[in-house]
């Protein structure tokens, strides 16, 4: 008889990569390997149930996925967006919920409703375009910055940005507010369009496990 292939997954770095294990127990698949903090191996495997584990930075999760280095991913569904790659978003886990949005200072309403050219600082210039041009029809410069966006409004060096919102604690004790709302974000199961041809029914078996457990 044929081994099985491993079927590999690409987990997001830190709290999504934990609550994924947390969710993937419940169904039977551990790999306590992983868990060690001291570890320094990067590939982990379950044997018996012929799975490969690595854990990877978020944005990079939809690259390894499109390649085929690894078969499925978990990450966040601002990344999908943001990265734009070409795979199948077959899941959402229901974790790491939050909203994308574009907030500011109440001033910056009016700019927004009368579709002002105005500048939006953020770390995801895909999903910014995206809903200025195509969904608003609105001319906005752009401005890529990697950490601190609520400082952007507040220095002036943007009339808005286009963040992650959680609870809205940072944005308030800065005197920012929700502007507006892009779309609602979770994490998500992504796979790759060959994997899905190729291992269809082990795949779908397991999305049909995780559904039972979400």
């Amino acid at each position: 008889m044929e081994e099985k292939r491993y079927l590999t997954f690409a987990l997001g770095k830190g709290r999504l990569a934990k609550k994924t294990l947390q969710l993937f127990e419940k169904i039977g698949i551990t790999c306590e390997e992983i868990k060690d903090p001291d570890t320094r191996k990067l590939i982990f495997v379950n044997e018996e149930l012929r799975l490969r584990f690595f854990l990877a930075k978020g944005p990079d999760v939809p690259t390894y996925v499109e390649y085929g280095a690894a078969d499925i991913g978990i990450v966040g569904k601002d990344t999908i967006l943001e990265e734009g790659r070409n795979i199948y978003e077959v899941l959402d886990l229901g974790f790491g919920k939050c909203r994308m949005c574009i907030c500011g200072p109440e001033s910056a309403r009016d700019l927004l409703q009368h579709h002002e050219q105005i500048r939006v600082a953020t770390k995801y210039p895909h999903i910014a375009k995206d809903y200025f041009y195509n969904k608003k029809h609105q001319t906005v410069e752009i401005i890529k910055l990697n950490g601190s966006i609520e400082l952007a409004p507040i220095v002036g060096l943007s009339e808005v940005i286009c963040d992650i919102v959680e609870t809205g604690t940072t944005l308030r004790e800065n005197g920012l507010t929700v502007l507006e709302e892009v779309c609602p974000l979770s994490a998500r199961v992504v796979v790759n369009q060959v994997s899905m041809k190729m291992e269809n029914e082990r795949i779908t078996q397991l999305i049909r496990d995780l559904k039972t457990v979400i």
